[in-house]
Formats: structure tokens, sequence, C-alpha cells
């Protein structure tokens, strides 16, 4: 059962068909407190919010169910990704977070990836950092862009997107979205400030 949680009824409608097509049973609420409540009433494999609601937001949402539910797997969607709140996302608890717009093969990917639990060697992937990697690693989790990161290291640009490329390649990931959540499930997020 997947519980799914945005304050649009059309996109929980959309979402709704997509994840049935696959062979979820899914719930869908404009509301994130209805949806807290019924966490209570009805089992629930999985949940999927939207960050940005009217009354509970998706942040409030998690932080809620971590509390109650410390063990459901949560999603977090949203239409305003960026590297600060993707990393509090991830902090917060979320398994995944998802960019809007995002393409039925993005979702259906990450609950496959969710309900299949895949997680990499996290130490193995740790070592194979450099030291310049694991600096420039913790500035692009504290949402600086390659120009910032290229002053404060006092090097060119083009060598920070040098960098950049071989972390996402040595932590087998493909956006930033990813390359945050491996970056925090690595331990590189704990020294990071709680933004609100």
């Amino acid at each position: 059962m997947c519980f799914f949680v945005d304050d649009e009824l059309k996109v929980c409608q959309a979402v709704a068909k997509v994840l049935e097509r696959i062979g979820l049973k899914v719930h869908y609420f404009t509301r994130a407190d209805n949806c807290f409540e019924q966490l209570h009433c009805l089992p629930c494999d999985l949940l999927v919010t939207d960050l940005r609601m009217p009354e509970m937001s998706g942040m409030e949402l998690l932080t809620k169910v971590r509390r109650t539910m410390p063990s459901l797997p949560v999603v977090i969607l949203t239409g305003y990704g960026d590297i600060p709140t993707a990393v509090r996302a991830v902090k917060a608890g979320a398994y995944d977070f998802i960019e809007k717009p995002f393409s039925k093969e993005t979702l259906v990917s990450a609950i496959k990836r969710v309900l299949g639990q895949t997680i990499p060697s996290k130490a193995i992937k740790r070592k194979s950092l450099t030291r310049a990697e694991i600096t420039i690693l913790r500035l692009i989790l504290q949402g600086r862009g390659n120009r910032e990161t290229a002053y404060l290291r006092s090097c060119s640009e083009r060598t920070i997107e040098w960098h950049r490329a071989n972390i996402m390649r040595k932590l087998s990931v493909n956006n930033v979205v990813d390359l945050v959540k491996q970056a925090i499930s690595l331990g590189f997020g704990a020294e990071m400030p709680q933004h609100k």
C-alpha cells in the first residue's frame, strides 16, 4: 500500500494511475494532516509526499512520520528542488527526493528502488574519494556553485567541474539530487547546519 500526498487533486489522480499500473494499491490525500491520521488506521509500505503544501508541509509530515513510524520509507516530491532542500529532506529521513516535473519512468524507478531497498556499500565509496574531492563535496552540500567553489579553492571553474564529475562517477550518481543523497548516506552531511 502506498500513500500519496499532494495538494493538487489532478496530480494525485495521475500518480495513483501510474502506481496502480505497476501493481501498487494507492491511497491519495490532498492534505498532509489527513494522510497522517490515516497512517495510524491503514497499513502503509511507502509514503510519497509533495514538499510544499498549505497547512502542513511535506517536511512537517516527514518529521511527524519519523517520530511515530521510523521505518516507513518516505519519498519527497518538489518543484522547488535545490541542494539545501535536498540535504534537509534526506537528513530528516527521506529515502528519496524527486524534482518536479518528473517523468513516469523517474517516479516508477524511484518507487521500485525504495521498495527494493538497494543501498551501495558505504565504506568502499567513501574511501575512494580524494581529500580534494571530499572538500569539494562538502562545498557542494553547502549549496555552493562551481564558480564560488573555484574561488574558495583558488582554482579554475574547469578544475571544479572535473572534480565534480569524478565525485559523481565514484559515487555512481547522475544528478545533484542523487549526489546529495549518496553523500549524506556516506556521512558527509553530518556536519552540515540545519536550515529552517
